[in-house]
Formats: C-alpha cells, sequence, structure tokens
C-alpha cells in the first residue's frame, strides 16, 4: 500500500491534536506555568502550579486524597536481599524437633524456586539459628537477634503472610516498588508524589538513600528505576542522597561567585528554558525549571538538614554506634527521621546484606546487629515527637529466605531465596499495635491464614495515604497504568478503625 494512503485512525488523530494544542495553551499561554516556576524565590515562594494556596510545596491531584488519609508521610526500610523470615519472625517449633530431616514432599509442593536450589536431591530442614522470645504486652514473637525492635513491638504490626511470583532480587525489588517485575514503571514513592503532591519547598518530596553491610557481602546493587518516575514526568522521581561526599552534587556556588549572582544566573537560565517551553511545551523542560529552582533552596536546605549538633546525645546513642558515621543505614534513619520532620513526604531508606546463601551463621546476626538498633531508633523518635501517628514507617524486603539449607546437605550453611511466604512488620501511620497478621505451617512454608499479596501491600500502603489505588491512574500508551497493575486488595485488618 503506498504509504500517503494509509488508514487513518480519526480519534488518534483527534486525541493527539488536543495532547498538542494542551501544550501549546500552556507554554504560550504565560508566561503561565513557565514564568510562575521561574519567579524569583526572594519575590514569591510560587511554584509551576499556580494553584497552590499556601505557598509551600505542590497540591498534588485536585482530587486526592479519595479520603481522609491516616498517613501523611512514609518511610520504607528496604532490607534488600532477603532477610530470613524463618530466622527472624516466624517462629516454627516443629523445626527444630525435624532439624535436617527432609521437609515432606507435601509441604514442597511444587514451589517455584531459584535455579540454585530448584534442581536438589535433598531438603534438609533447618530450623531458626537462634532462640525467639516474647516482647512487649502483645507478646509478640521474635528472634532474640532483634531486641531492640522487640522493644517497638507493641507499635507495630507483623504481617508472616506476604508472597510474591519474583525468585531473583531485582526483580522482586522491582515487582513490590513499581508494580511490575519488568523495569519501566513508576515506583510508589513517584506515585505518591504525583498524586499527593509535596508539603515544602525545601527539600525533594521523594528522598531515597543508600547503604550496606559492613563486609559487603551482599552484592546487589540498587537500580535508578527502584525510584524512578518511569513514564511520569521526571519531576516525581527519587532524589537520591549520596553517601560519600555532599548529598547531592552541584549544590555549592563555585568559588567566585557569590549567592547574588547565582540568583541572576539562575534567572536567566530560567528565562531561556521559559522561552523553550514556551515553543515545545514539553514537561520535561518544566521538570528543568523545577529542578534549578529546588537546587537553588537546597543550598540553604540541605547543611541544615545535615547539622546534629542540636540532636541530644540520648538521640544518637539510640541509634547506635554508627549513627553519625555517614553511608551507614544508622546514619541514614536518622536523616531520615530529620528529612520527615521538614515535610518530605516518601524516604526510601535502601539497604542491602540479607542474601545469606552461604553465610548464614555468621552474617545473619551481624546483620541484626547494624540494622536492628536504627530501626526500632527511628520508629521511637518520631513516636516522641508526635509523627508516628502519621508517618507509616514499613520493614520490608522482596522475599524470604527457604527453610531448607543451601549448600552441602550434610552441613548446609546458608538458604536461598524464598516468596512463597515471608515477613514484613509495619508500625505508625494507621497500622494497628501490637498486632499479628497472617499465618504459615509448620514449616514457614506454605500461607494457612490471610494471604497478602505484592499487589495487596501496595493498595494497603495506598489506601492508608487517602487513595483508592483503582482511581489513582496515568494514561500512557493508550491505556490506564497504575502501580498495583489490575490486582490488589486492602489489608483492612491491619488497619486500626
Amino acid at each position: 500500500m503506498n504509504q500517503h494512503h494509509l488508514p487513518i485512525d480519526s480519534s488518534l488523530l483527534a486525541e493527539n491534536q488536543a495532547r498538542v494544542t494542551r501544550r501549546q495553551l500552556f507554554g504560550r499561554g504565560a508566561s503561565g506555568i513557565g514564568v510562575a516556576a521561574l519567579a524569583s524565590l526572594f519575590e514569591s515562594e510560587c511554584k509551576a502550579d499556580a494553584s497552590s494556596s499556601n505557598g509551600k510545596g505542590n497540591p498534588g491531584l485536585p482530587e486526592l486524597p479519595h479520603f481522609p488519609a491516616k498517613a501523611k508521610r512514609v518511610v520504607v526500610l528496604w532490607q534488600g536481599g532477603g532477610p530470613s523470615h524463618v530466622d527472624l519472625f516466624d517462629e516454627k517449633p516443629v523445626m527444630q524437633s525435624m532439624a535436617m530431616k527432609e521437609i515432606p514432599d507435601s509441604i514442597r509442593g511444587t514451589t517455584r524456586l531459584s535455579t540454585m536450589t530448584s534442581g536438589n536431591g535433598k531438603w534438609p530442614c533447618v530450623p531458626a539459628i537462634k532462640p525467639f522470645q516474647s516482647y512487649g504486652q502483645s507478646g509478640m514473637r521474635l528472634s532474640s537477634m532483634l531486641p531492640k525492635i522487640g522493644g517497638i513491638a507493641d507499635e507495630m504490626t507483623l504481617i508472616r503472610s506476604l508472597y510474591t511470583e519474583a525468585v531473583n532480587h531485582a526483580p522482586g525489588v522491582t515487582y513490590f516498588l513499581t508494580g511490575s517485575q519488568v523495569p519501566g514503571r513508576p515506583s510508589m514513592g513517584a506515585w505518591l508524589n504525583y498524586g499527593l503532591g509535596s508539603e515544602t519547598d525545601e527539600l525533594p518530596t521523594f528522598v531515597v538513600m543508600t547503604s550496606s553491610d559492613k563486609g559487603k557481602t551482599c552484592g546487589q546493587l540498587f537500580f535508578d528505576y527502584y525510584w524512578g518516575s518511569g513514564f511520569l514526568p521526571s519531576r516525581f522521581q527519587g532524589v537520591r542522597f549520596r553517601n560519600t561526599g555532599d548529598p547531592v552534587p552541584y549544590l555549592a556556588t563555585p568559588n567566585g561567585m557569590s549567592r547574588e549572582m547565582r540568583r541572576a544566573m539562575l534567572d536567566d537560565i530560567a528565562a531561556l528554558n521559559s522561552e523553550h517551553l514556551a515553543d515545545y511545551g514539553d514537561p520535561e523542560i518544566e521538570t528543568r525549571i523545577a529542578q534549578y529552582e529546588m537546587a537553588f533552596r537546597m543550598q540553604t536546605s540541605v547543611p541544615d538538614l545535615m547539622d546534629f549538633s542540636k540532636e541530644t546525645a540520648s538521640t544518637i546513642d539510640r541509634y547506635g554506634p554508627d549513627a553519625l558515621v555517614k553511608g551507614t543505614f544508622a546514619n541514614n534513619c536518622l536523616v531520615a527521621r530529620r528529612l520527615l520532620e521538614r515535610g518530605v513526604r516518601f524516604v526510601q531508606l535502601m539497604h542491602a546484606g540479607w542474601d545469606q546463601h552461604n553465610n548464614l551463621y555468621t552474617q545473619l546476626e551481624q546483620q541484626c546487629l547494624d540494622t536492628d538498633a536504627p530501626a526500632a531508633a527511628l520508629v521511637q523518635d518520631l513516636k516522641e515527637r508526635g509523627l508516628l501517628e502519621d508517618t507509616l514507617v514499613i520493614w520490608a524486603a522482596e522475599f524470604g529466605r527457604t527453610p531448607f539449607g543451601q549448600g552441602n546437605p550434610d552441613k548446609p550453611n546458608g538458604r536461598d531465596h524464598f516468596g512463597k511466604a515471608f515477613s514484613w512488620w509495619m508500625a505508625g501511620g494507621g497500622v494497628k499495635k501490637g498486632f499479628t497478621y497472617g499465618s504459615t505451617d509448620d514449616y514457614a512454608w506454605n500461607i494457612t491464614e490471610n494471604p497478602v499479596h505484592v499487589h495487596d501491600m501496595q493498595a494497603t500502603i495506598l489506601h492508608l495515604c487517602g487513595i483508592d489505588h483503582t482511581r489513582l491512574t496515568y494514561r500512557f500508551q493508550g491505556r490506564q497504568f497504575r502501580l498495583t497493575d489490575i490486582h490488589g486488595e486492602v489489608a483492612h485488618a491491619i488497619i486500626n478503625a
């Protein structure tokens, strides 16, 4: 067929024309969005959206929240590598009596496992390597390797019935944080940034920090798409604070340039970007405008954020000996609290070190020592400052570890990935206190009560933030997308009435 006579879908053509017209309207109609976003900070607190009524942050979508939110802020303590639910959260006395005996076929069934162990000929049962004990008035049973987290048991909801289809790290992390095992979708923080907007002009709405175990035993990488914006405009992506040098590069004013000169230079760049925006209406130009303005504000807000001189000695001690060591999980937890109290909506701490394939008996306890106190301190700190009630703290990972041992079947020294059943805990932000939800069989292998899927957890988190997960959507490539894809049921049983 001659290319000049190809049939044209009139509806698609009309949609494209409408989109172009809208871009031209926003781009040319003022000096509108462009000039509002570019106004000097000394003259105006306005940002790109002129509908902001309080001069602080951006309001997000006008229809959100869908209902009153229990959580205004979220902090995700991501434990990369797969913490062992068998050893830490899901006590199984039967496994003690079955130590090194074969886990029955009736239990294992056809569970999908990684290629590292799926071809095993033996399945030796390996019970928890350290004893469990009761914590708090609730009597929550947790590993003795988590005494500080045990100390906040009465603030926690412990979920023992999570499950996922993913069996490897990157797809598993991507699944929980973006709703798909394949990269390219917006991350949870980006969705909340897009939907709810920000509460501060001084810091990014969505901040990410990373850390790893001291021995660097866990080889997983943290990919940018774990906090990316996917097909949402890039201004909604997470801003990663580095763990060496300046938290954000290029914030400092160059030698020989005053702050006033820097402001004048940014205004000139802003004028050029405004003209470009008016010509093309490209939302990424608007992102560039907003990023320059945020960077200017952060020149003063970030040094204040990182100044711990006013923190009490007792607060620092609570986070542990590494609280002031930059790049550690402890330091990141302390910074997270300071971010949250300054109006940052979503903080994502990503910590590697839980991938105990062949060092279970040495590294698991060390990993608990490094992360137990900081995680608990963050919860306690938020509570003392009156922030925990509307801040949702989520201790999470991509999956758990196998109830059987990995390595020499006669003397296994590790556990493989396991997504059939595993555990998370949450605190604050509207979840129940001292509450345990879901259960597994005698081998912590199969869920026997109240299963919670990846998408169910995403739906629940959004619900706590005042969002109906089925209604927060974005049209891309001809269809409406959402974080939970076409799935997800809210786990109402873990939410305070």
